[in-house]
């Protein structure tokens, strides 16, 4: 039987598992963020400091959905005990340590950005000057965040704590495991926002400044001003993601992918690891081109090829859109069921390998050269199968986590893209409650 005669066949009765973050919390920031843009976009506000306004302007409905609509501050989740706080002369002690660990942190992370060359280039300058105007204001802020959080959370001799208590010297037994997986949770933070912070002027300037009227007559104009627009979703909605990793949003890191290939895996994807940049050893640019070029003087195909590549754009932006609060690399903040993430576990890596094949089409080249063309065909291979690599390395941190257990084992049941690769293979969809 084809997959499509059967894609859900234990829909009542094998119910998707829930998502940790509400369809609501994405809406009501994509609904902050469009009236922002829409006013920016009237008084002409089109500077980076515009850029940081509309990160308020999601960030901060999903906050109040989430405490006010969601209550996900009284999720179990969240370790926060609201009915029995400690008195402050139990927790004030552990505050001090905690404290200890996280300005060591902070003190590490300003040391990486004050000595790598490439934080002081280029996006990257842009990013670091907010960051260090932040800092001060980030500096006294822990200090009442901290003292409040311990008095509520059910164990707060966390990875911070234990830093903090390795560091002055503390005559207990120190969870080294718990240290480092603190280090490699900031370590995300600090390696991702400044460069989300860093494109993030670029693509919301371009989309404030549109010409319309260009737009509306040219379906070449039109497709990359929607992609512009996506790609303004998604890098807004991960900022704020990488932001926000407190615990009384639930929003908190609950672990950082602890395999080295992991790490490999994501960081070879972004500066200054990157390569797939120009000149990097995946670049599949040289002697190709771009789909409004091959199919130049042919209107309708323009519009075709321009709508699915906008449509595998959204789908790349939906799937950032549906973390919410919770968006960042190599991290588990939460399992995410649904939006795209009820078709295939890894809806933005599809979408943006997709999106890179239809609209590069590397076997095409502007240079009429087989070696080019077959050169560039396996270098984008290759980069798929990064991604690929790259999901296989998160589904085995995640795999940690019963949630994701179950979640893994509905898509294989229900999910249209799991039982059509299934099929593919020749593999029958597994039935309910089977292995």
């Amino acid at each position: 039987m084809h997959p499509a005669a059967a894609l859900a066949p234990h829909a009542a009765a094998d119910p998707r598992p829930a998502s940790a973050v509400s369809s609501g919390t994405g809406m009501a920031g994509l609904a902050g963020m469009a009236l922002w843009l829409g006013f920016a976009r009237w008084h002409g506000l089109d500077g980076p400091y515009g850029a940081l306004v509309n990160l308020l302007a999601c960030g901060i409905p999903m906050i109040l959905w989430s405490l006010l609509i969601d209550k996900v501050h009284r999720n179990p989740s969240t370790g926060l005990d609201w009915a029995s706080p400690r008195p402050w002369r139990d927790s004030i002690d552990i505050s001090l340590t905690r404290l200890a660990g996280l300005w060591i942190t902070f003190g590490g992370i300003a040391l990486i950005y004050f000595t790598a060359r490439f934080y002081h280039d280029g996006i990257f300058v842009f990013a670091i000057e907010c960051i260090a105007a932040a800092a001060p204001w980030l500096f006294l802020a822990s200090i009442p965040y901290v003292f409040f959080t311990d008095r509520i959370v059910t164990d707060p001799r966390d990875g911070t704590w234990h830093l903090g208590a390795w560091a002055i010297g503390l005559d207990e037994a120190i969870d080294r495991a718990a240290i480092w997986n603190h280090l490699r949770s900031w370590g995300v933070k600090a390696f991702f926002l400044p460069f989300m912070l860093g494109v993030l002027p670029g693509g919301y300037s371009q989309l404030i400044r549109l010409d319309l009227t260009q737009v509306l007559a040219d379906p070449v104009a039109l497709s990359m001003a929607l992609i512009t627009l996506m790609f303004v979703i998604d890098v807004g909605f991960a900022t704020v993601g990488y932001m926000l990793t407190l615990r009384p949003l639930d929003a908190h890191i609950r672990t950082a992918n602890p395999y080295a290939s992991g790490w490999v895996a994501a960081l070879i994807c972004y500066p200054p690891f990157i390569l797939m940049s120009p000149g990097g050893p995946l670049d599949y640019h040289p002697g190709s081109g771009e789909w409004s070029d091959w199919f130049a003087g042919h209107p309708l195909l323009l519009s075709l090829i321009g709508a699915v590549l906008v449509a595998l754009t959204l789908i790349y932006a939906w799937a950032t859109v549906a973390f919410g609060l919770r968006f960042s690399n190599l991290t588990h903040r939460g399992i995410i069921t649904n939006g795209p993430y009820r078709w295939t576990r890894h809806p933005a890596y599809l979408s943006k390998n997709l999106f890179w094949w239809l609209s590069t089409i590397p076997i095409l080249t502007t240079t009429d050269s087989l070696s080019d063309a077959a050169r560039n065909t396996i270098l984008l291979g290759l980069v798929s199968g990064v991604y690929y690599w790259r999901g296989k390395t998160e589904e085995r941190h995640l795999a940690a986590d019963p949630a994701y257990r179950d979640y893994s084992a509905w898509m294989e049941r229900n999910a249209p893209i799991p039982r059509a690769l299934a099929w593919l293979r020749g593999k029958p969809a597994k039935a309910e409650g089977r292995p």
